[in-house]
């Protein structure tokens, strides 16, 4: 019975049908038997009703990055199997791998390494421009530019992206404004889409639009939480483990890691 911890950049409540859309998604993807807690952000971390005006800004995803790596040790502690970073630019999953002994699992990095693999080449279709410059820095990390043909952001993205939300999931005007931009991706050479945010994945999905533009949209919500319980169960059945002899993984005392937290990340 894997349980998976899956790290949202928004705050629970502030959209309840979106927190119930992705409960129904998971459900629709995994066995009966696993687990997924939707963990979101601090209350008090905005006011606004989504993280789109702090994003944009480095500085503050600095921030945001050290919760999520705070939380991959709440995660471990509290049981769970695997951790999961439910946000493209995957703030904070560097760290979180350094901290942690159970599988973690970057929206993006884990969409962009399986497409690469399978030599498929992907456009990224956003609605955030900012984050063109985190994304492409963690591709270059990782070794999977030459996979990318590019990113595409929809003009007025925000509004509309907003509106579907407000609205339980009415995404006629965003798919209007993703086809537009995945038919430029296309003409570049991308076989794919790749949603640059989680947010639209979450909307096309619920709407049941699998494809934009004449071609795929990948679900990368549902890719990490579907690797999330394979890796939980192969490493439970003894098929991989990730060892604690290197720099990266030998482990201070529980009670060491605590005064550390206390200290560094209270």
């Amino acid at each position: 019975m894997p349980k998976i911890w899956f790290q949202k950049h928004t705050i629970l409540g502030r959209f309840p049908w979106l927190d119930a859309a992705y409960d129904a998604h998971f459900k629709a993807l995994l066995p009966e038997d696993t687990i997924v807690r939707q963990q979101g952000l601090p209350g008090r971390a905005f006011a606004d009703a989504l993280p789109v005006n702090y994003v944009e800004f480095g500085q503050a995803e600095a921030f945001f990055g050290w919760e999520f790596a705070r939380q991959s040790l709440e995660a471990e502690r509290a049981g769970y199997d695997a951790y999961v970073i439910g946000t493209s630019q995957d703030p904070g999953l560097s760290h979180a791998l350094s901290l942690t002994s159970i599988p973690v699992i970057g929206y993006g990095r884990q969409t962009f390494s399986l497409l690469a693999s399978q030599r498929i080449q992907f456009g990224i279709v956003g609605f955030i421009p900012a984050l063109e410059a985190p994304i492409s820095a963690n591709m270059r990390t990782q070794g999977v530019s030459s996979s990318c043909v590019g990113f595409e952001y929809m003009p007025g993205a925000k509004e509309v992206i907003g509106d579907a939300l407000a609205n339980s999931g009415d995404v006629r005007e965003l798919v209007s404004l993703m086809d537009r931009a995945a038919e430029k991706l296309k003409a570049r050479g991308a076989d794919v889409v790749v949603c640059g945010e989680g947010l639209e994945n979450e909307l096309l999905w619920a709407a049941g639009v699998r494809e934009t533009g004449g071609l795929p949209v990948i679900d990368s919500n549902g890719l990490t939480v579907v690797m999330a319980d394979a890796l939980a169960r192969a490493r439970a059945a003894k098929v991989w483990d990730v060892g604690a002899n290197s720099y990266e993984r030998r482990r201070l005392a529980p009670s060491v890691v605590r005064h550390l937290q206390e200290v560094f990340m209270p």
